[in-house]
């Protein structure tokens, strides 16, 4: 992990004690959906109790954050999406008006938190390579970074989760919100196939609209299917690259940090 403060790179260790043992093991393809295992019920219970651990980790989380008036936003997609273009671009434009800070997770690299470091918040980078490759960011690991974080000077903090459209959406991590973000050269069919990020989320991105004119992309289809998948989600066209849309994702944005912040401060 590595702790960003104006581009000054700061090494820290942490431990990865909550390794999946026996049967569900990270090296395999990443599928936690329990209900459709074949190897019993065996394997069904490690990883109900991995799931459980992380629940009530995360539930700790949410309170430390609470007590800090910090908001934070889990922002998942698969790789390639644009998510952290898109992350440039709304730090960018919400600082300082709103104190940020960011928590990058990948397997391997620093490419995505030196990029958003450049905006001068504080970021923290995550890489799983050394512990397994891990798909998904846990709330353990989360809160072994928030430890580096000056919380009561934070109001928003970001968490730019493991490119994946799977694992990430089944852990908790504190978080007030989900937003993912699909990018039009995906596919319309993505929500369909990934059914339970999209269910899980708040807020879907659409990203990279500029690009329609070259694509068979169905937008209409795309809409429809996440609506059915989560009714009443909001659902956001924009272009990271032209900045087109950016105006109404950010004002969502604003206005969720902003009402947990005065909710903080009345009670």
């Amino acid at each position: 992990m590595w702790f960003f403060a104006n581009r000054i790179p700061k090494r820290y260790h942490r431990d990865h004690s909550h390794h999946h043992h026996g049967p569900h093991d990270h090296h395999h393809h990443h599928d936690h959906n329990v209900e459709t295992r074949k190897s019993g019920t065996r394997e069904i219970k490690v990883v109900r109790r991995v799931l459980d651990a992380n629940d009530i980790m995360a539930d700790r989380m949410r309170s430390h954050f609470a007590a800090h008036k910090v908001f934070v936003l889990n922002m998942m997609s698969s790789p390639g999406s644009g998510k952290t273009t898109t992350l440039q671009k709304t730090l960018a434009r919400i600082m300082p008006d709103l104190r940020c800070a960011v928590i990058v997770g990948d397997i391997c690299t620093t490419n995505d938190a030196d990029r958003l470091a450049e905006s001068g918040a504080p970021v923290i980078q995550i890489n799983t390579d050394e512990f397994g490759g891990d798909c998904h960011l846990a709330a353990h690991v989360v809160e072994k970074a928030v430890a580096d974080l000056d919380l009561d000077a934070i109001d928003l903090l970001i968490v730019e989760n493991i490119g994946n459209l799977v694992c990430p959406a089944e852990f908790d991590i504190g978080e007030d919100k989900r937003v993912v973000v699909l990018s039009v050269t995906e596919g319309e069919d993505k929500p369909a196939k990934y059914p339970l990020m999209f269910r899980e989320c708040d807020a879907t991105l659409l990203n990279k609209i500029d690009l329609l004119p070259y694509l068979d992309f169905d937008m209409e289809l795309a809409r429809k299917t996440i609506g059915q998948i989560h009714p009443g989600m909001p659902i956001f066209d924009i272009s990271s690259k032209t900045e087109e849309g950016l105006e109404a994702w950010i004002k969502w944005l604003v206005e969720q940090v902003k009402a947990k912040i005065n909710s903080a401060t009345e009670q």
